[in-house]
């Protein structure tokens, strides 16, 4: 049982000057340990919470969100950041979606891979003043309440936007497993063993040294067409040994196969490094044309030898995002009929939360359109409803989507849906104090943590429950002893006080404890 260890300490001290007799003192402190230790009730939640992941990919390849330019001060990058994370809380959002490996470098310091090049214009050279982005990212997104994601790129070895090839690149430390493009980008052969056991190296590094809430990986297996023009991606000679050496695959399946294995294997190590990280997976939208009825388009099974469907049936991710920048009405490409065609292979019922196009929604048209998606996401997901917006650019300086967010989307705080097959023990009900003064705080005992990711406050004033989610690191809130409501029945706002306080804990996989209420005095 916990005691209230502070509280313990000052009505001691009160009572050491009131009564100096050393037995009188001594019974005071046993009584007081087991009046304040003693085990409350606790009960359902009052209210349900809401429950949808809110995230925005934020993109550092060619310094599409950040930082603003490879060129800015340490001091501006990490501005840079705080703006864009105080963004998605001003809108509700709960998660953020960094790209920490563009290009076979790092975002983060790392003994595999080179300092980013945008990051300071150089691959290789670490930040000056010295910092950790990814650290850092983490920190103050964790303080915000919000989960991060570290978003890896899994074969791009070279973007045409990445500055010269230096000599820290992947392109000479690995040179026996990349390939040279034809448009000037350079990729991991993902049938070169080297390729799947340094990529997965990474995903493990990065897992096990930093506290992020999800490995995150995008649409890049095989480059798409564009980056080879015209031409088959150059990996002749390694099919010609695999059937050298008996192997009966098409050239096809075999290349899908080593993407199959790269995918398998990389949920296997985050899940032996930390069970609780969510390993979620964005491929391109379309499985394959006819897939369902009436859709067209660009084929990734046949294309990018991606087979996102197997991955999703195989359980090999924890959610799936497939990228459905489509609107409502399109034909060949309906935003619903996709949806609802990956929601029916969703057998396992994993986490499906499609990337949504955000980023170019200036106008109140555009602005129906993110929100009614929105809308199709919760009627067809329910409660394990979510999207992620492509990009993070399209909440900020777009008065009309920030304003849609504020006064309907997102009005209210959310948590991230529970993630049950990761681990689905129940938190205990945290204890609280209040201190009761023109407003109430509520100080929460937080002795685990590390355990946890959120606390949620129920509030009741009159009949009306509502909460707020902190961060499991903030443990204090003030609360107004009164304030205006409309009631139902009634026309005009009445005052209402606040009457009762609930306190909930929640843990790292999404799994909320039962509450613990306290009345207050009248």
């Amino acid at each position: 049982m916990k005691v209230r260890l502070n509280t313990v300490k000052q009505l001691t001290i009160h009572y050491i000057r009131a009564y100096p007799q050393p037995f009188i003192v001594c019974a005071i402190m046993l009584v007081l340990v087991i009046v304040l230790s003693w085990p409350k009730a606790t009960f359902e939640p009052p209210i349900e919470i809401r429950r949808e992941f809110r995230a925005a990919w934020v993109a550092t390849v060619a310094n599409i969100n950040w930082p603003s330019t490879p060129d800015v001060s340490v001091a501006e990058q990490q501005e840079q950041a705080k703006t864009l994370l105080d963004a998605l809380v001003q809108h509700n959002f709960n998660a953020v979606i960094l790209q920490v490996r563009p290009q076979g470098d790092a975002l983060y310091e790392s003994e595999l891979e080179p300092w980013s090049y945008y990051l300071s214009g150089e691959q290789g050279k670490a930040p000056s003043p010295y910092y950790d982005p990814l650290a850092f990212w983490i920190n103050e997104a964790h303080q915000r309440g919000i989960e991060l994601h570290a978003w890896i790129n899994p074969y791009r070895v070279h973007h045409v936007e990445g500055g010269e090839i230096s000599e820290h690149s992947l392109v000479n430390t690995l040179s026996g497993a990349v390939v040279a493009l034809d448009s000037g980008y350079y990729w991991l052969d993902p049938s070169h063993p080297k390729s799947i056991e340094h990529s997965l190296a990474v995903a493990k590094d990065i897992t096990e040294r930093y506290n992020i809430d999800g490995l995150h990986m995008d649409d890049y297996f095989y480059p798409y067409p564009s980056y080879h023009p015209n031409k088959s991606f150059p990996d002749q000679a390694s099919y010609q040994q695999y059937l050298a050496t008996g192997g009966e695959l098409s050239k096809q399946d075999w290349r899908r196969s080593h993407v199959n294995r790269f995918v398998k294997e990389l949920y296997h190590v985050v899940k032996s490094v930390k069970p609780e990280v969510k390993l979620g997976i964005s491929p391109f939208g379309i499985w394959r044309p006819g897939e369902p009825k009436w859709i067209e388009g660009f084929d990734q099974y046949d294309k990018l030898y991606a087979d996102a469907r197997l991955w999703l049936q195989e359980g090999w991710l924890d959610y799936f995002s497939p990228q459905l920048y489509w609107r409502i009405s399109q034909e060949g490409q309906s935003y619903p009929m996709l949806l609802n065609w990956w929601q029916k292979q969703n057998t396992l019922q994993r986490h499906i939360w499609p990337g949504i196009r955000t980023h170019d929604a200036k106008t109140e048209r555009a602005v129906d359109e993110v929100q009614n998606q929105i809308m199709i996401n919760r009627a067809l997901l329910e409660d394990n409803t979510g999207q992620i917006f492509w990009h993070i650019g399209g909440i900020l300086d777009n008065p009309p989507m920030t304003k849609r967010l504020t006064t309907a989307s997102f009005s209210t705080q959310a948590l991230v849906p529970a993630s049950s097959w990761l681990d689905d023990e129940v938190p205990d009900a945290p204890s609280f104090t209040l201190l009761e003064n023109e407003q109430v705080i509520v100080e929460i005992d937080n002795d685990d943590i590390e355990e946890l990711s959120h606390y949620v406050v129920y509030s009741q004033y009159g009949s009306q429950w509502r909460y707020r989610v902190l961060a499991s690191q903030n443990n204090s809130i003030a609360l107004p002893v009164n304030i205006e409501l409309v009631q139902e029945g009634k026309d005009e706002p009445v005052h209402v006080i606040l009457e009762k306080i609930a306190v909930s804990a929640v843990s790292q996989t999404g799994i909320e404890s039962l509450v613990t209420i306290e009345t207050l005095s009248q």
